[in-house]
């Protein structure tokens, strides 16, 4: 039986991949359906419907960036199964005001005044979720697997999060914003009953009173993490990764309307082989680690994510539009001559990016304490947040001065480098250790 198999079959494991797996499916869900009704339905304007996409994006990030040195003191300091079953309630109860908000501009009453702060809000509750989940998801895999286990289970989690978001894309790219109001309320509690069958997970450590201080925890956790230089380097190489998601998945709403004027199901499908290509390079890199966790692949793996990023801008440069008035299906957009170059570089970036990010979560759940790791993840989400906001208003910033939503993703191609480099430095570092 391999290590995936055996994992899949555990209860060491199978609930906290099933609910993290439902988490995923709700956040894109709620969040695509959100966006694509807005992109598709309410606004006319490329800058509007790019500056809508970053600010969604935003607000999804921002509890991160505010409240992950709270939810690692938590994590590391609370039982990690309570708190995962609090987490998964209070999902219940935000994404009924979401689907409200779905549902309220579907009927396209108040859209302004109501519907569409609604939605936001609830964005933004659901980023809220999702920071105090992030921790434990990964904290807790070292202490219910066993060491040669842990590179599988967080390949598995990372994989399994992108068949996610995956199946949580294209059904709100294909099915109606009412219905998707009322899906996202209905996964909501079947991840809460998921989430109450996770075993125990007791704190490594002595509980100590939390520091409801956000800014000084924020700078404590962050201090204490970073000391080490291997951590320092992971954090700032898995920050780089995502500002540059961040900006790839702000572009493609738009990208896909205005430059290949294609229908969201297409903005939907390009999310999709995203989210496929991801989750195959999650379970390859451990195939080729054979478990052992390791940055080697890492700077190579993001030097291929940025040709293919290269690869994708000149196909959208090459790509002859039809009419913006007669918005291409998938079947129509799959025949166009540069539809499968697209996809392939597409599915190509992907790939690459799960690649190199899955070892280094790997590294930092592994290398530090494991009465320190959620605290760990906690600073990694802190950092990775910052970047990301940084990333969103980048867009935002260059939609507004007027530059070409494809432009912008030679901006993702270049912020590839510095992750090779950041990679590349810890795997030095790495191989020292190693040696000392």
């Amino acid at each position: 039986m391999t290590t995936t198999t055996h994992l899949l079959r555990s209860r060491r494991f199978l609930p906290l991949f099933v609910t993290q797996l439902l988490g995923a499916f709700n956040d894109n869900l709620y969040k695509n359906a959100m966006v694509l009704f807005v992109v598709y339905s309410i606004y006319n304007s490329q800058e509007a419907e790019a500056q809508f996409s970053a600010i969604a994006s935003g607000l999804f990030i921002l509890p991160f960036f505010l409240l992950s040195a709270l939810a690692g003191q938590l994590a590391d300091m609370r039982d990690k199964a309570a708190i995962i079953r609090i987490v998964k309630f209070c999902e219940i109860l935000i994404m009924i005001v979401g689907g409200a908000g779905l549902f309220l501009a579907w009927q396209g009453g108040a859209l302004a005044s109501l519907a569409i702060p609604l939605m936001l809000a609830a964005l933004f509750a659901m980023g809220v979720h999702s920071t105090f989940f992030g921790p434990i998801k990964y904290a807790i895999l070292p202490q219910h697997l066993h060491k040669d286990e842990v590179l599988a289970g967080t390949g598995l989690v990372e994989a399994g999060t992108y068949i996610a978001i995956l199946f949580g894309t294209i059904l709100a790219g294909w099915i109606a914003v009412e219905w998707a109001a009322v899906a996202v309320v209905v996964t909501a509690i079947i991840g809460y009953f998921s989430g109450r069958q996770v075993p125990p997970a007791p704190p490594m450590i002595e509980a100590e009173p939390l520091d409801w201080n956000l800014w000084r925890s924020s700078l404590q956790v962050i201090r204490k993490t970073m000391d080490d230089r291997r951590v320092f380097l992971a954090i700032m190489a898995i920050s780089f990764f995502w500002t540059i998601g961040a900006v790839l998945f702000i572009q493609f709403p738009p990208l896909a309307k205005n430059i290949l004027t294609a229908s969201k199901e297409v903005a939907s499908l390009f999310l999709v082989i995203f989210s496929i290509g991801v989750a195959i390079g999650s379970v390859s890199i451990n195939a080729l680690l054979r478990g052992t966790v390791s940055a080697r692949y890492s700077p190579a793996s993001v030097i291929v994510m940025g040709l293919f990023v290269v690869a994708f801008y000149f196909v959208c440069r090459s790509w002859v539009p039809h009419s913006p008035d007669d918005l291409m299906d998938v079947a129509t957009f799959v025949i166009q001559p540069l539809a499968v170059p697209l996809l392939l570089s597409l599915l190509g970036i992907a790939v690459a990016g799960g690649m190199f990010v899955v070892p280094l979560y790997a590294f930092l759940t592994t290398f530090v304490d494991k009465s320190q790791t959620a605290r760990t993840i906690a600073a990694n989400n802190i950092v990775n947040s910052g970047a990301m906001v940084v990333g969103s208003l980048l867009a935002v910033s260059l939609s507004m001065a007027g530059v070409d939503v494809t432009d912008q993703l030679l901006l993702s191609a270049a912020m590839c480098l510095v992750s090779a480099w950041l990679g590349r430095l810890l795997y030095k570092s790495e191989l020292r250790a190693t040696c000392a």
